[in-house]
């Protein structure tokens, strides 16, 4: 249907959607359009888990090994607090370099004859001739903000303070690390991406953020006392603000989720971070851009239709993130009564934080909320059997309601 598209980012949802375009028909004229010069990305690794992976080979079996092949993967998970340190097994997660999964997604995109054009910059004026132009440059992209009216563009800015760093020392687990001082608790999340090193995310309350002096601090300074502040966790290796000599260095952000009323104007429709975000502490944002280019090039093979592709896309990717949208808005509300938690011993505390996606955890005491979710595990075997009988039980008594009908 579309004989030429143009894709504006070439982040892994432009390029994942680029590769999937060219594998339905290898006769598509595809180019992605990428700002900033090949090798240059900004980030550190990525998180994704074991369904992702499993759709990753479904599709494309041969982007979907070389990702796994670059990928470190873990089934701990690892909580600091204080001086008392708690460790779970849990699902398996991966992690992996957003450098090396962009070197991937690009090899595996121009062996499929796709056109790559990097250092160059789509700002939105003059959309480029095509079928079909995906903008799947970013939170801040140029051509949703060009049409944010038509859009519904509406971005909440979040409460607490982060920054996004790297260090050489490599986690063995998902580590979450809570340190208190006198200015109120300042917490870090850390995953391994590859033998060189993780990423590690720090987050803490404006009031500590203020008080630390971190928004006075110039860059040197502020990894100086970062260090100090998590220098058991990172068991003397540093901090660093930037992955390459490059790249500018990390701004302390608030989180913005994005939402877009409707995602397409005529050809050109959102992708990624461009249409939706999610709070970063549920470490969905790959996943649910690499899930948008699946359900967009489903959506142009099943239909002939440019709008009516556009529209089931749409529809079905709204759908999907009804349900993680909801998790990241009751996970970054967790982070932000954090002190509500730590009283708790650490095995408990850890075990609500597994638990920070439930609608109930915040207007339910955390112990009697713990003791509750314990005894609830204790009864999961019931409650599989109510789930087998259920369906059974229904048609039975439909059954009988029917014969007596007659």
């Amino acid at each position: 249907m579309c004989v030429k598209v143009v894709c504006v980012g070439g982040g892994p949802a432009g390029l994942y959607l680029s590769i999937l375009l060219k594998l339905q028909d290898p006769s598509h004229d595809i180019t992605v359009h990428e700002r900033n010069p090949e090798g240059s990305t900004y980030g550190w690794g990525v998180t994704y888990w074991r369904g992702l992976l499993d759709r990753l080979h479904a599709h494309d079996p041969e982007s979907a090994r070389a990702v796994e092949e670059n990928s470190v993967r873990w089934r701990d998970g690892v909580a600091h607090v204080r001086d008392l340190t708690t460790r779970h097994s849990g699902d398996e997660g991966f992690g992996i370099g957003r450098h090396r999964l962009l070197e991937v997604l690009a090899a595996r995109a121009r062996a499929l004859g796709v056109h790559l054009e990097f250092d160059h910059e789509v700002t939105g004026d003059d959309l480029p001739d095509a079928d079909l132009v995906v903008a799947a440059d970013g939170v801040r992209s140029a051509l949703r903000t060009r049409h944010a009216g038509h859009f519904g563009t509406e971005i909440r800015a979040g409460r607490n303070h982060y920054v996004w760093l790297g260090t050489p020392q490599v986690f063995d687990a998902f580590t979450f690390a809570f340190v208190e001082t006198d200015h109120g608790w300042i917490w870090a999340y850390g995953y391994g991406y590859g033998a060189e090193g993780s990423t590690c995310v720090i987050e803490c309350a404006p009031e500590t953020w203020t008080g630390l002096g971190l928004d006075r601090a110039d860059e040197a300074e502020g990894l100086i006392l970062l260090e100090k502040l998590f220098a058991d966790v990172l068991d003397g290796h540093p901090l660093t603000a930037r992955p390459t000599s490059a790249a500018p260095p990390a701004p302390w952000l608030t989180f913005r989720t994005l939402t877009n009323r409707t995602w397409s104007k005529d050809n050109l429709i959102l992708l990624g971070d461009a249409a939706h975000t999610t709070h970063y502490s549920i470490g969905a944002g790959t996943t649910l851009a690499l899930e948008d280019a699946i359900a967009l090039a489903g959506a142009l093979r099943a239909h002939a239709d440019l709008p009516a592709a556009l529209g089931a896309y749409e529809r079905e990717r709204k759908a999907a993130l009804l349900p993680v949208q909801s998790a990241a808005r009751y996970s970054a509300r967790w982070y932000e009564n954090l002190p509500r938690y730590l009283g708790l011993p650490p095995h408990e505390m850890f075990a609500l934080l597994g638990q920070r996606h439930s609608p109930l955890l915040p207007y339910t005491p955390p112990r009697l909320y713990y003791r509750l979710d314990r005894a609830a595990g204790r009864l999961e075997p019931l409650r599989r059997a109510k789930r087998w009988l259920g369906p059974r039980v229904a048609r039975t008594v439909q059954s009988r309601t029917l014969t007596t009908r007659r």
